[in-house]
């Protein structure tokens, strides 16, 4: 199917570089799958071409690409390899929220400078969340840190870890290096999906933060508005590496039961199409909404995210659901690539929120409350 994220010309180019990159990489997906190792080949691929710094402004030694064409590079590259396309979405989903920040006049170069250095970010902020986990000791200079953090999509590939850490009542936020004294990957990640994302465990062991490392202080209970940023940047670019996912089932599925004839496959065929369509409609939407990284820092922004968040990702599980109906048993063999995409696609529904509590989140900002509570 074709992409409806892009809207430039130098999208174009760039999302036939994913093309590109992908089908390299498509070959070996099924043996990683089965191994759980991550693609360093990949990630030097991604940076090498520019695309882990495509985001970046062409002021500051970046691409200058869009919210929405990043969506479509996500977006092809999940079609191909979706372990690296979510892990790739995590180091992407950093920088569009410091995109956000300087399109709000907030200073994020020294940031930029690292990803157009050839730096992969990496995430913790989905076992973080707003109560973090961990704790920091002053000391002269900065902190020492400890804690386990849990999953850290690509940290094995990384070059930046981005995380934050409790300090008494208060949430530290900060970046430190990867090859920082102290930092150490523990190999946690066995997985129904997504195999080969990397996505384990960074141990903090006593490392030193320096004072200027911190970027924010602020109290472990509120809600805290950074948070409302990161999800408007983050989701739709999360959300179109799944849509990748669902793209190559439904190609997949059209490819195999092209020609049939018998009434209960044709209506298999159509309802996970109109699945696929919700999804990428949502994604869209999604895209739309956030204006190129330039929507507002509301609570009501944030629930009306975490709500398309939700209903897409249901909508791209029930595409894959649909895809194994119509084609039958060939579909849930492991011979067969939709059995693997049927387990990647479930990945989608532990990002940021959980239905459960994103509709609490989302009723609790309708009804006039703060979202926790």
């Amino acid at each position: 199917m074709t992409s409806t994220i892009s809207d430039t010309t130098s999208s174009t180019d760039r999302v036939a570089l994913a093309r590109e990159i992908g089908e390299t990489l498509r070959a070996e997906v099924p043996a990683r799958d089965r191994t759980g190792e991550i693609s360093v080949a990949a990630f030097d691929r991604l940076r090498s071409s520019g695309l882990s710094a495509a985001l970046v402004p062409v002021e500051f030694g970046g691409g200058g690409a869009s919210h929405a064409e990043m969506g479509a590079i996500l977006r092809e590259l999940g079609r191909h390899d979706p372990s690296t396309a979510v892990a790739f979405a995590m180091h992407s989903h950093l920088v569009a929220a410091q995109v956000w920040r300087h399109n709000h006049g907030i200073d994020a170069s020294a940031v930029f400078a690292k990803v157009v250095g050839g730096a992969i970010l990496v995430s913790t902020g989905a076992s973080d969340w707003v109560e973090s986990n961990g704790h920091a000791e002053r000391v002269e200079g900065g902190y020492r840190v400890s804690a386990r953090k849990a999953p850290a999509s690509g940290c094995e590939v990384g070059d930046v870890l981005v995380t934050s850490v409790r300090f008494d009542a208060e949430v530290l936020h900060f970046a430190i290096p990867l090859t920082a004294g102290g930092v150490s990957i523990d190999k946690t990640w066995d997985s129904f999906g997504l195999r080969a994302s990397g996505s384990h465990t960074v141990v903090l062991d006593n490392v030193f933060v320096p004072e200027a490392a911190i970027s924010l202080t602020r109290p472990a209970g509120p809600w805290p508005p950074v948070l409302n940023v990161v999800l408007g940047a983050a989701l739709p670019l999360i959300l179109a590496a799944y849509l990748g996912v669902a793209d190559a089932a439904v190609d997949l599925t059209a490819h195999l039961m092209r020609g049939r004839t018998e009434p209960h496959t044709i209506q298999s065929a159509g309802e996970m199409l109109n699945a696929h369509t919700t999804a990428e409609d949502l994604v869209t939407a999604m895209f739309t909404d956030a204006a190129n990284l330039t929507f507002p820092n509301t609570d009501t922004y944030a629930a009306h995210t975490l709500s398309r968040k939700t209903v897409a990702a249901d909508a791209l599980i029930t595409t894959l659901r649909l895809a194994i109906e119509t084609t039958g048993g060939a579909g849930y063999s492991r011979s067969c690539d939709l059995e693997r995409l049927y387990r990647d696609i479930h990945g989608v529904q532990f990002h940021p929120l959980p239905r459960a509590k994103q509709t609490r989140f989302s009723g609790r900002v309708l009804l006039g409350h703060s979202p926790l509570g």
